[in-house]
């Protein structure tokens, strides 16, 4: 048995708490991981989020002619620059953009796009130089080739399934469901002592390493100090004030990940995009102004994406799948610009938007600019994007 197989039977923790036998809890202590002080916070937002919504080209008549029942008029959005603007329900991403805080980056996506949820969502994640199908993610050959043996909390991932942006070869991250839950409980008395058996105490190994990763978690949560800001009782709300603990109490994770659904939009667009970003919108600005309040926001990136934008052209009701659009960079000691050209509705291909910027690129400035790690190790060639941080 080997140690991810191990860990897809035991280390996640979907359900938020393990049961494990007192044996499992003999063998030494995790330091934490600590490279520098730069951490990278991933919000997914999975369905496909309509990007011409969410960052407008309100001036741009083909704009309201390609979309005559959703499009938003000019009297709506807010913040309006060089032709684009939020959507009005992006009231506090207009404020972090004004307070230099916020970037965002135009017309991303990647060559051939796949219109699949999942294929596309696994391309995002695995990052392959030419779409070739890859068992490990990005992040997690990342963390391989940073962490000592492995480190379980070395990537954190708040959600109820595993995120395949972050396995890799070494167990160096874990799915938490509930962290106020994530604990272990010692049931069975056993031997702390080596067995003789090479199996039985490779998992006895690896299964500690679970147990510290917990302890880790909860010693983080207690050290983290509690917020002073009135985070709203959503979903994605209660991931970020996890996260936000866990980066006030030291936990040292390198990279942290969650995800928001709901973004498949091929029906009553208006109400339901409205209601997404406005989630969207006061989680992310809640954990922005808790990390500006502990003076850490210079150290944590947070970045937002999806796997896809929608369709130029509604379809009487809402958006299909498309293909590129805006990522947002918050945090980090970015340089708060708009980078990329506006979206050009005359030059389309098939219906679809033409990607200007490829994500990878985004992903080699955050590994060599928030990471200090060399891109091309884990097979990422793209240059970085000029202009970011």
């Amino acid at each position: 048995m080997n140690r991810r197989n191990f860990l897809a039977l035991t280390g996640t923790f979907t359900g938020g708490a393990l049961i494990l036998p007192d044996f499992l809890h003999a063998f030494g202590t995790q330091e934490n991981l600590i490279i520098g002080d730069q951490c990278v916070v991933f919000v997914q937002l999975n369905g496909g989020n309509d990007g011409l919504n969410t960052y407008i080209p309100f001036q741009d008549e083909l704009y309201h002619q390609f979309r005559p029942t959703i499009a938003l008029s000019k009297n709506d959005v807010i913040s309006g620059n060089n032709g684009m603007a939020f959507h009005p329900s992006l009231k506090d991403f207009a404020t972090m953009q004004q307070n230099g805080d916020l970037s965002v980056i135009q017309n991303v996506g990647y060559a051939n796009p796949v219109r699949s949820h999942f294929r596309s969502q696994e391309i995002w994640q695995t990052a392959p130089t030419n779409q070739e199908y890859l068992n490990q993610g990005w992040l997690g050959r990342y963390l391989d080739l940073q962490c000592n043996d492995h480190q379980p909390t070395a990537g954190i991932n708040i959600d109820t399934i595993d995120n395949l942006a972050l396995k890799g070869e070494e167990p160096n991250s874990i799915t938490v469901k509930d962290p106020d839950r994530f604990t272990t409980k010692k049931t069975i008395e056993d031997s702390e002592q080596l067995s003789g058996n090479p199996q039985l105490d490779f998992v006895r190994k690896i299964a500690n390493s679970v147990v510290e990763g917990s302890d880790a978690i909860q010693n983080a949560l207690q050290k983290g100090t509690p917020s002073e800001i009135n985070y709203p009782k959503t979903g994605l709300s209660k991931n970020l004030e996890w996260i936000a603990r866990l980066i006030k109490g030291n936990l040292h994770s390198k990279v942290y990940y969650t995800s928001m659904g709901g973004f498949d939009t091929h029906d009553n667009q208006l109400t339901i995009h409205q209601n997404r970003l406005k989630e969207l919108n006061d989680a992310v600005f809640s954990f922005y102004n808790d990390l500006k309040k502990a003076q850490l926001l210079s150290n944590v990136t947070l970045v937002i994406f999806s796997e896809f934008g929608r369709r130029v052209a509604d379809n009487g009701r809402g958006t299909d799948h498309g293909t590129a659009a805006p990522m947002f960079v918050i945090g980090g000691n970015n340089q708060g610009k708009v980078i990329g050209k506006n979206p050009d509705l005359t030059d389309l291909d098939k219906g679809d938007l033409k990607h200007q910027i490829d994500f990878r690129s985004v992903y080699a400035s955050l590994l060599e600019q928030k990471l200090s790690f060399s891109p091309s190790k884990i097979g990422i060639r793209n240059n970085t994007l000029k202009g970011l941080f």
